[in-house]
């Protein structure tokens, strides 16, 4: 209408100017929006004449049309320009965020639109004005600076552009401009230059030499763009701006005539192919689809373009993508795979890719078997790397590890051409894949212990693949493989099996000095943190790689040498050990280049270590005799020797002469490993030590001398450390030479120590000086070295005044206090140093010692109480002055400052001075006991994450706050510390259950102290195990449940363990016990020492098998879910094993009143591992107390519903009758009764009981001796024979029943029933280790009988010993028959996870045929089922298994009809699969949709109410909306909802409420929820009752 009445305004020669002015605006202000459109409109109007040919004859003259298009001029500038400013400037400035956004937007497009009518009439001169005014916008970093802002600008010349396209010069600006946009903007911005600059822009192009010029300047910026900056943001805007271009990239064809002109030039270059390979492995899934998209339409234009591609190969780049026309059919299958693959691979689901992964081998196949004679295969491997990629970048576990998998398996890399394809991926991706953990856990059917399957693939597909290598390749592939290891951070267990594979690799000379610099790396910054064990381990592998695989020419020794020093002495290179004599040998076969210069600097202690390691090697190389360790050794034994009579020696030297000579020591003696048996005396260490002998008095008087008051400077207390410990290795090895001995003992230590406390007596000075605080400083290191000296023999009576003064010092107060309370207090403890404030010659030398000053310090209070504790311990002469009570309670208070001043790792010897005073002063100082053990707790558990320090301090706390003393307290002597004592262990037991080991350490320390040993104090001992019976009985059910992470790392502990001499670690790093087996194998160590006899003894054992007993009781009785396996299943078979063991110990009265307990625990829920130890229990109490057999009897006549098929446990008692028969009295009426009960269950309707009653059946006619003496009894059995006879014939004869011969033949040969002896095979051995392997119990649960030997601490006797007498038991496989011995309400619980078909009617069904000729109805009401109001209406949807559920569950909850919009869905097999028959028995309907809107009208004038399954504004709350009687549902479809048409006959809306991030249900699980809903608001009365 608009149109028309323009037209009748401009017939009517209206005055233009009066028409223009009235629409216009002022230019500072906001127009209406109605007012801009009319405006739009009339320009719109009026350019329709100004165009048409007759123009100037029409209603406008040529001076008309000129004023007219001034008018139009104007309007752009004056009305349009300042309106879009406007418009920007209230896009930054607005305060009403939804309202400027939304008038902001429709303003833009209106403006843009008047703005669209404009251009057309302006001159080309205003255009080009305009678009300089607009450009500044997308060309300023600052946009505040330019009159529009960005997204305003974009709108302003997308209409420009249509107009300036001939315009080259500034075109090429704009596209310019517009590649600038996509570079910096937003990303919300960048889709809208995409779409309305570039893509308009190439869409103006008025000829297709500009085009091709166009899109070939924007492919070769984005082109340079992501090859100079090829990160995930470039590759993801480079991807946006390449599917929009998507149409110009790939044209439609040209006709049949024209073809043969190849492929545009962007597909056919290798950048834009990288980009897509980029994309195919993005972490965004859009990206993935929009390169997916670019391949799947290159592929389809090449194979209709039928042309070559690329049609010019250049030599400069690879050529990724190849067509040709001769291969199409080749080509085209190879693509569809591998679109199939990528798109497939998005599900994430390996249940979903696994079907597909055949389809990757076809791909690798194609590529290994294509080859060409020129330029290279159809197929660049490369694509086959992204496949690779996404799988490893897979957020699904699986599918990362069946990619992983699927790569080490490819055959293809065997193929030299592959493995230099794929070499820069394994080194880059493969290698970050395999930093992940988990790919590293056992395979099924693996055990524990065995090498991980991804460890042997990873060994197997190195040495294949650097095999298959160019040979000039190798050694770069290989330096940037082990580059990677060392560049970030990798898990304990994947660097252990990478180094492993490394060590495996075929001896070849690859690697150079920067290779050892590379190794090097790994060693100092990967693996500092790893677990000890796995780090020394693959510091044994790496060294062998290294060995392998280094080119001797290109490095000299002391690269070699510098090496080694990064291989720690106790961790892997030892002397003595195979790894220390292969260095020798590798040495001794090369000859390696000596080093080109020396540096003159003072070594560090690395440079004395790594000299030490030369020397050392060197002479092992040789043989170690004396003369050449002599000739080596010189130069350092004279510079020693002159140490004690030359006081001019050079500091330097000195210091270096003696860092080498403890380096020397120290590695030197590492060959005497503790593990390493009684081995030929090593030559060496007796060469070496009697060659320092000769200048050992020279070091020691050297010592001594600047020990006695020399050392005064701030670096004097480093050396001061290394010269206590010269003097420590000394003492360690000359303590046995008397000359040495006596002068140590008699001379040099009773003169440091006087010295030291002289030192130590001077008051000190008001302000600190250096020579002051550094003199107190190594007095006091001096004082502990002494003590901790002397500790290691008795002391010397003629020495015994010096520890006279030591201890005078420690035990009187300081000399600055006169308060009375100090006579009570330790004066000199906790002394501390002050921080020098004087006496600094040089404060920027000395500001890194003075920066660790506070170390120092801390150090000072450590060596006060080493001394306090050697004291304690070595108290000279008759009495001490700790005998008093008061000044136990003083140091046990300087104890806790201690313990808040010190570091964590200096604790210790507070720790173990803490435990000698608790116990002093425990019954008169309990709340100070109490804070002090608090105070140690806190500080142990801070520590929990420090495992450096925090073993060591366990250790320390576990022995001082569960000292014998402590543990020996009753509760009425000291209630509040016992019980915190109890808290405490209570906690650690909970701290166990993440930390492994952790228990282990309690539990050793408290069996050590609780176990007899035969002496006076064992009563109290055992009086305080009951006390802490609980701690035993967690014990003996203790095995906690790690994460798999935590398991991993067990386990692959577990392996390298077993590797034993082969990997060196295993002989250098000490055992942690950490084992989570340990502490039940401590617990029963401990318990196999009790002796029933004792009444103390026997208590213990009484009180723990009831609380073990409570445990599987209350384990029986709780509701969580207990299969096979689980932690419930785990504690319950510990029960009965712990059980078993103990059985022999238990005095008869007691079992007699356990054992209602144990046919109980027989009658419920237990897996098959822990029924064995259940019925192997009831026969060994039944062989030992046979006059309980009536007791047993009496099992079988309880009532028949609770026992069910739980009766097979004591079947199988029955079946073991003959162990027992012979200590019975009355042996013929005993089998009588055993025949009695047996036969009756022979006819039980239960398959299982009757195969264990057959089984006992025939065990107990065998008794041909108590056989006997029943019929000799009874004269006869009379017919009974005969039944007999006929049940066992029949049981042998099941040959044709299908599996019952089978089964019957199982449960015979079945362990328990076969070679299985209760009384010979009862040994730790087998119900450790053997019973738990042959009932199919997971592999963590199996305890060898070599842990209980290593602990050294079973008492074994003859009726149980440790190993199995004999081995035919533990030679057996695991069963194969499992009992089916569970109740019907087990059952339920069984299948509680399993779909039940539920008939909600009682009747069966009666004459089937008959029934099917009702109508639904009729058959329902036969039935007696319910049928409701409620009206389904399912036409919009369309999916057979949607409608075939959504008619079962209308059937099952009474649906009065289902409408569909066919009845032929009915007969659909997808149909039938969901709705199970219910179509039988359900009214169904037949509406179209487009019969819909009549349907629902007929059904609103019946009364029903309409009722929408739908989201809207005014949408009703399920659980809120109560659904009237006669209700119709109106369904929507699938995708679409319900449609627009209907809406408005809906009554009401119901919504569903949702809390997950999906927001959308399927449609019949919708329906059903909503169906339920009605079902129970109108449920009859009777049915809800």
């Amino acid at each position: 209408m608009s149109s028309v009445l323009i037209n009748a305004l401009l017939t009517s020669a209206p005055n233009y100017d009066i028409v223009f002015n009235s629409l216009s605006w002022p230019s500072d202000s906001w127009p209406e929006k109605e007012r801009v459109e009319a405006l739009t409109a009339f320009i719109e109007g009026v350019g329709q004449h100004l165009a048409s040919p007759s123009a100037d004859k029409g209603p406008f003259e040529c001076a008309t049309k000129r004023n007219v298009i001034d008018k139009i001029e104007s309007i752009v500038w004056n009305q349009c320009v300042p309106f879009l400013s406007h418009i920007s400037k209230e896009s930054v400035t607005g305060k009403d965020l939804a309202f400027r956004n939304t008038r902001s937007r429709e303003s833009t497009s209106a403006a843009c639109r008047l703005l669209g009518v404009c251009i057309p009439h302006c001159g080309r001169d205003v255009i080009g004005r305009l678009a300089d005014t607009v450009l500044p916008a997308l060309q300023e970093d600052d946009a505040e600076g330019a009159l529009l802002n960005v997204d305003v600008a974009i709108e302003v010349i997308a209409v420009l552009l249509p107009s300036i396209t001939l315009d080259e010069r500034l075109s090429h600006t704009i596209l310019s401009s517009a590649l600038r946009c996509v570079r910096t903007l937003s990303e919300a911005l960048v889709s809208k230059v995409t779409v309305r600059l570039l893509l308009t822009l190439l869409n103006c192009c008025q000829s297709g030499d500009s085009l091709s010029r166009a899109l070939g300047f924007t492919l070769d910026e984005l082109f340079d763009w992501h090859r100079s900056d090829a990160t995930a943001a470039v590759t993801e805007r480079t991807l946006l701006c390449l599917t929009v271009l998507s149409d110009h990239l790939f044209p439609p064809p040209p006709p049949e005539s024209q073809r043969g002109g190849g492929i545009s030039t962007g597909p056919s270059d290798a950048r834009f192919w990288r980009i897509v390979q980029d994309g195919l492995t993005h972490r965004d899934n859009v990206c993935r689809k929009r390169a997916l998209y670019l391949l799947k339409r290159c592929v389809a234009f090449s194979e209709k373009e039928g042309a070559e591609c690329p049609s010019s190969p250049s030599d400069e780049d690879e050529i990724l993508f190849r067509w040709s026309p001769n291969d199409s059919k080749l080509l085209r299958g190879f693509w569809e795979d591998y679109t199939l693959v990528m798109e497939t691979l998005e599900e994430n689901q390996i249940h979903v890719v696994r079907p597909v992964l055949n389809r990757i081998d076809v791909l690798i196949q194609t590529t290994a078997t294509d080859t060409r004679a020129s330029g290279g295969g159809l197929f660049h491997p490369s694509w086959l790397l992204c496949v690779y990629q996404r799988m490893f970048d897979s957020e699904n576990k699986a599918l990362m590890r069946e990619g992983v998998y699927h790569l080490l398996d490819l055959q293809a890399l065997r193929q030299p051409a592959f493995a230099t394809a794929f070499s820069q991926f394994v080194v880059g991706p493969f290698m970050d894949v395999l930093s992940e953990g988990s790919l590293f856990h056992r395979a099924p059917g693996q055990s524990i212990g065995d090498c991980p399957e991804m460890g042997t693939k990873l060994t197997v597909f190195l040495t294949s693949f650097f095999s298959s290598l160019p040979s000039e390749e190798r050694g770069s592939v290989l330096l940037q493989l082990i580059q990677r290891l060392g560049s970030r951070h990798w898990c304990a267990v994947p660097i252990l099996f990478l180094s492993q594979a490394l060590s495996c690799l075929p001896r070849c000379p690859l690697l150079g000095s920067q290779g050892l610099h590379a190794l090097r790396e790994v060693l100092q910054c990967t693996m500092v943190t790893h677990q000890v064990l796995l780090r020394g381990a693959a510091q044994c592998y790496l060294l062998n790689t290294a060995l392998c695989l280094t080119q001797v020419s290109a490095v000299s020794l002391d690269d070699v040498f510098s090496f080694l020093t990064h291989f720690h002495a106790d961790e892997s290179l030892c002397r003595g050990t195979p790894l220390w004599k292969q260095v020798t040998a590798w040495l001794s076969d090369n000859e390696v280049p000596a080093s080109t210069g020396q540096s003159e600097r003072l070594p560090d202690p690395k440079g004395a270590d790594k000299l030490t390691r030369a020397v050392l090697l060197c002479a092992d190389l040789e043989g170690g005799g004396e003369v050449l360790l002599e000739e080596l050794l010189r130069p350092l034994l004279d510079t020693l020797g002159r140490l004690g009579t030359n006081a001019y020696l050079p500091p330097r030297k000195t210091d270096k002469s003696l860092q080498l000579a403890l380096r020397l020591f120290q590695l030197a003696g590492t060959s005497e490993l503790p593990d390493s048996g009684k081995e030929p005396e090593d030559m060496l260490l007796v060469a070496m030590k009697s060659l320092v002998l000769q200048v050992v008095d020279s070091v020691q008087e050297f010592i001594v001398r600047r020990l006695c008051g020399e050392l005064q400077e701030l670096w004097d207390v480093a050396r001061a450390e290394l010269y206590l410990c010269v003097l420590r290795q000394l003492v360690l090895w000359y303590d046995t030479v008397p000359r040495y001995s006596h002068n140590m003992h008699q001379t040099c230590i009773p003169k440091l120590v006087q010295v030291s406390l002289d030192v130590l007596r001077n008051t000190t000075p008001q302000v600190p000086t250096v020579a002051s605080q550094v003199a107190r400083a190594v007095a006091m290191a001096t004082l502990a070295t002494a003590c901790d000296l002397t500790e290691r023999q008795a002391a010397d009576p003629k020495t015994e005044t010096v520890w006279v003064s030591l201890q005078n010092y420690f035990f009187s107060p300081p000399v600055d206090c006169a308060s009375p309370q100090s006579q009570l207090a330790l004066g000199n403890m906790n002394q501390t140093l002050l921080k020098p404030t004087s006496g600094l010659s040089d404060a920027g030398t000395h500001a890194p010692v003075l920066q660790d000053w506070g170390r120092t310090a801390a150090n000072f209070i450590r060596d006060q109480w080493t001394c306090l504790g050697f004291l304690t311990r070595h108290a000279p002469g008759k009495t001490t002055p700790l005998s008093d009570p008061m000044l136990w309670a003083a140091a046990l208070g300087c104890s806790v400052d201690a313990l808040a001043l010190l570091p964590s790792d200096l604790v210790l010897p507070v720790l173990s001075f803490m435990g000698v005073a608790l116990a002093q002063v425990a019954l008169c100082e309990e709340e100070r006991c109490v804070q002090a053990v608090t105070l140690g707790w806190e500080l142990v558990q801070g520590l929990s994450s420090n495992p450096h320090d925090f073993w060591p301090a366990l250790r320390g706390f576990v022995g001082a706050a569960f000292c014998r003393d402590l543990l020996e307290l009753e509760e009425s002597q000291a209630p509040q510390l016992t019980t915190t004592l109890k808290q405490i262990a209570a906690e650690l037991m909970e701290l166990s259950q993440s930390k492994a080991g952790v228990f282990n350490v309690l539990l050793e320390h408290c069996c050590r102290c609780w176990r007899p040993t035969g002496h006076h104090g064992d009563e109290a001992a055992i009086g305080s195990a009951l006390r802490y019976v609980h701690v035993l009985t967690e014990a003996c059910v203790y095995g906690p449940v790690y994460r798999r992470d935590q398991r991993l790392i067990q386990e692959v502990q577990i392996y390298v363990e077993q590797l034993g001499e082969e990997c060196t670690a295993n002989r250098v790093v000490p055992g942690d016990n950490r084992d989570d087996h340990m502490p039940r194998a401590c617990v029963l160590a401990f318990l196999s020492h009790l002796d029933a006899s004792k009444p103390l003894h026997e208590r213990l054992l009484e009180e723990l098998v009831t609380r073990l007993l409570k445990k599987d009781k209350d384990i029986s009785k709780s509701k969580v879910r207990y299969y096979s396996n689980s932690l419930q299943h785990r504690v319950k078979n510990r029960v009965w094993q712990t059980l078993l063991l103990l059985l022999p110990k238990l005095r008869e009265g007691f079992v007699a009143s356990l054992l209602e307990e144990v046919f109980a625990a027989a009658f419920c829920s237990n897996q098959a591992s822990v029924k064995y130890l259940m019925e192997w229990a009831v026969i060994l109490i039944l062989l030992r107390y046979p006059e309980h057999m009536d007791r047993f009897w009496s099992c079988f006549s309880m009532d028949h519903e609770k026992t069910k098929t739980s009766i097979c446990t004591f079947l199988s008692v029955v079946v073991h009758l003959n162990i027992i028969m012979p200590n019975l009295k009355d042996k013929g009426s005993q089998w009588r009764r055993a025949l009695d009960v047996v036969l009756q269950w022979c006819f039980s309707h239960n398959f299982s009981v009757r195969l264990y009653a057959l089984l006992a059946l025939k065990r107990v006619w065998g008794l041909a001796d108590a056989r006997a003496e029943a019929e000799g009894a009874s004269n006869s059995l009379g017919g009974l024979s005969a039944v007999v006879e006929s049940c066992l014939n029949q049981a042998e004869a099941m040959q044709s029943t299908g599996n019952a011969n089978k089964n019957w033949n199982r449960i015979q040969e079945h362990f328990f029933f076969g070679a299985f002896h209760p009384t010979r095979d009862h040994s730790f051995e087998t119900v450790l280790h053997t019973f738990p392997s042959l009932s199919e119990l997971s592999d963590d649960e199996w305890i060898p009988v070599w842990k209980c030997e290593k602990l050294g601490m079973f008492s074994a006797t003859p009726s149980l010993p440790l190993r199995n007498p004999t081995p035919e038991l533990s030679l057996l496989p695991p069963g194969d028959w499992i009992q089916q011995d569970k109740g019907e309400q087990d059952k339920e619980e069984r299948w509680a996870e399993v779909q039940k078909k539920i008939t909600p009617w009682k009747l069966g069904v009666q004459e089937q045929e008959l029934e099917l000729q009702l109508a639904p109805q009729q058959r329902a009401a036969r039935l007696g089922k319910f049928h409701g109001a409620l009206l389904v209406v399912a036409s919009l949807i369309d999916k057979p298994t949607n409608l075939g559920g959504l008619c079962r569950t209308c059937e099952i909850f009474g649906a009065s009809a289902l409408v569909l919009d066919s009845l032929r869905h009915v007969t659909d097999k997808h149909f039938q699969s969901l709705s199970v028959s219910s179509e039988l028995w359900l009214p169904l309907q037949e509406v179209k949709p487009v019969e819909l809107t009549d349907f629902l009208q007929l059904k609103k004038s019946e009364g029903y109410c309409i009722v929408g399954v739908e989201q809207t504004a005014n949408s009703q709350s399920l659980q809120d909306y109560q659904f009237p009687e006669k209700t119709l549902l109106l369904l929507g479809n699938e995708r679409e909802g319900i449609p627009a048409n209907l809406l408005q006959l809906l009554d009401v809306c119901v919504e569903i409420p949702q809390q997950g991030v999906i927001r959308s249900l399927n449609v019949h699980v919708s329906a059903a929820l909503l169906i339920w809903e009605y079902t129970r608001q109108h449920l009859p009365p009777s049915l809800t009752a």
